[in-house]
């Protein structure tokens, strides 16, 4: 059976760095053009199982920050400043968060993705629903000024989703990692700026 040397490529990579997935790249990628992450930050990070982008987070803001987690599957991470809440997204409520002493992040991430069935559309719109998801927990416990990074899988409804967002951030971006293979239809949604509702 023949494997994809590109994926080798960087899941090799990702683990020689002590990451559980090559999916920090792209994150990796995101910081170095739009220098997201900073000392102190409190952070959410949907769908965040196996842990990479948690992991690259806590190396970023140090240990005056903190990173919430949240997932069906247990990351293995074992920083004193990360968080897990073993929960669906769809079920997160307020009190998941009073109960760590969090009322707002200073950053939302969201790198979840739904199983895909093979038909593009049906994908797309699962996409589009994760996202409209971390919207709904942007608009709620994102901080005035922070920043919502999330991943979505491109497709016909990408353009009126992404006008929803520009309702709520002074900038909304685009952006292909150079580490997303070339066929793959994932994009990254760049926020910033959040205008909080008065």
């Amino acid at each position: 059976m023949n494997k994809n040397p590109w994926l080798d490529k960087w899941s090799k990579k990702a683990k020689e760095k002590g990451y559980p997935a090559r999916s920090i790249f792209k994150l990796e990628e995101i910081q170095n053009k739009y220098q997201i992450f900073r000392k102190g930050d409190i952070v959410l990070d949907l769908g965040c199982s196996p842990g990479s982008w948690s992991k690259y987070v806590l190396k970023l803001i140090g240990k005056e920050g903190k990173v919430i987690g949240i997932d069906l599957v247990l990351p293995k991470i074992s920083y004193p400043n990360f968080h897990f809440i073993q929960k669906d997204v769809f079920e997160i409520t307020k009190k998941d968060f009073e109960n760590l002493g969090i009322e707002k992040f200073d950053i939302i991430l969201s790198d979840m993705a739904p199983k895909t069935t093979g038909t593009k559309f049906v994908d797309h719109m699962q996409s589009i629903k994760l996202v409209e998801r971390a919207l709904e927990l942007v608009i709620s416990y994102l901080k005035k000024e922070g920043t919502f990074i999330a991943k979505i899988f491109e497709g016909e409804k990408l353009p009126l989703l992404k006008k929803e967002i520009e309702k709520h951030f002074r900038s909304v971006k685009l952006f292909k990692p150079k580490s997303s293979r070339k066929e793959s239809r994932e994009i990254f949604i760049i926020a910033q700026g959040f205008k909080p509702r008065v």
